[in-house]
């Protein structure tokens, strides 16, 4: 059976991380991308929004464009921005509020109050209605959206939650269906997947509510469609921040997982979707990564902690039937980093009616010579740094049973 690599591909992805980092070293300003469920008592990543706005008294626009309710969004995040010492403002370009959102997008006086502001921040919802108000519809910026990337070239940051994450890759889910239906159906530009707004540049597929629904998953698909090396999927209540020196911290919450493809491949005879290779860490609250060099770096309580493979604290198989549960991808790569097993198991599937002619998956997960754990000294908190994951389809037989 023959496997074909991502040559190509890894040669086409390695001069667009060339192309976008020179552009990110132009830019002087900062990233703040929140999973999602950003909640108004996590001051940890508000307060470091508002520091990298300028501090106390910083300016920040509002963009609630993605909200389903523009006008209570806005004025929620500004009443928690300016809780926090923020001066912030609603900019009021929206497609769901009154006027003419083209309009808005492309008023002077709006585009210059974003660009004289330490920052700007993206609210929840649709990112499809981010692109909506901001790109013309000829594709390309408006005023509005040129501001906000000449505020963030000069040293301002963008931040932003849920759908304000989705927007901040070059591509971005747009009306994906479910993480098992991804995987067994694809994705396609113009349907599952669109273009995002590309501030974190082109070598970083971003995602957002990632641990808590299971959403891993999904990221695979799009990354092998589109070339992408990493993978980065944030958790709720939780921020990955990334500076102009493309050092990128987890702060909040919980954490994020990292996919990193460079050395994937595919068997492209297999018609169902399937990957090996893949190197999956997660990374945790304080842990650091250099987007550049690829080198992780845990967080102070983890530092001292290195699991040793020779002192494990888990015994026996590591195995869940539901991979794409609340979390369980986290939970077994922390028991598998300090398991006195090689290897763990997941499987995901659909109910017997969904199954149908669609094929389920496997994900085995294995620890290699590059894996690396971290145990915190103060919770049962893990760091894990490259674990293989391999992802291949299988079958499941259901019995036929007559319940008459």
């Amino acid at each position: 059976m023959r496997h074909y690599s991502f040559m190509l591909g890894r040669l086409a992805g390695f001069f667009l991380l060339l192309v976008a980092v020179s552009a990110q070293a132009a830019a002087k300003g900062s990233l703040v991308i929140a999973g999602g469920a950003l909640r108004a008592d996590n001051a940890v990543v508000w307060q470091r929004i508002v520091a990298l706005a300028g501090g106390q008294g910083a300016r920040i626009a509002v963009i609630p464009a993605a909200a389903g309710n523009p006008e209570r969004s806005g004025k929620q995040l500004v009443q928690t921005l300016s809780r926090y010492g923020a001066a912030a403002f609603v900019l009021p370009v929206a497609p769901r509020l009154p006027g003419d959102v083209r309009k808005a997008a492309n008023d002077p006086a709006l585009a210059a109050a974003v660009r004289s502001a330490g920052g700007v921040y993206f609210s929840g919802g649709d990112q499809g209605r981010i692109t909506q108000a901001l790109r013309n519809p000829d594709g390309s910026n408006s005023l509005v959206l040129d501001a906000v990337w000449e505020m963030y070239r000069r040293g301002g940051v963008i931040a932003g939650t849920s759908a304000g994450a989705a927007i901040m890759s070059s591509t971005m889910f747009y009306e994906a269906g479910s993480v098992l239906a991804t995987l067994q159906n694809g994705v396609e530009d113009g349907r599952e997947i669109a273009p995002g707004l590309g501030f974190v540049g082109n070598e970083l597929f971003i995602d957002q509510h990632l641990l808590i629904r299971g959403r891993f998953a999904r990221m695979l698909p799009v990354m092998v469609k589109k070339g992408y090396r990493l993978g980065l999927g944030i958790d709720e209540n939780t921020a990955a921040v990334v500076g102009p020196d493309r050092q990128l911290e987890v702060i909040g919450y919980k954490g994020a997982l990292l996919l990193d493809l460079a050395r994937a491949t595919v068997d492209r005879q297999q018609t169902a979707f399937n990957v090996s290779n893949v190197a999956i860490s997660y990374l945790d609250h304080g842990d650091r990564l250099d987007l550049a060099s690829g080198a992780l770096l845990p967080s102070g309580d983890k530092a001292d902690g290195k699991v040793d493979p020779a002192r494990p604290a888990n015994f026996g198989a590591v195995y869940t039937a539901d991979i794409l549960g609340n979390t369980t991808v986290v939970d077994v790569m922390a028991k598998l980093v300090d398991s006195d097993q090689t290897q763990a198991l997941g499987l995901a599937f659909g109910g017997p009616p969904a199954a149908a002619g669609k094929a389920g998956f496997e994900f085995r997960f294995s620890r290699t010579a590059d894996t690396i754990g971290y145990a915190s000294a103060t919770s049962e908190a893990y760091s894990v740094y490259r674990l293989r994951l391999d992802v291949r389809p299988i079958a499941l037989g259901w019995p036929q049973y007559d319940y008459r």
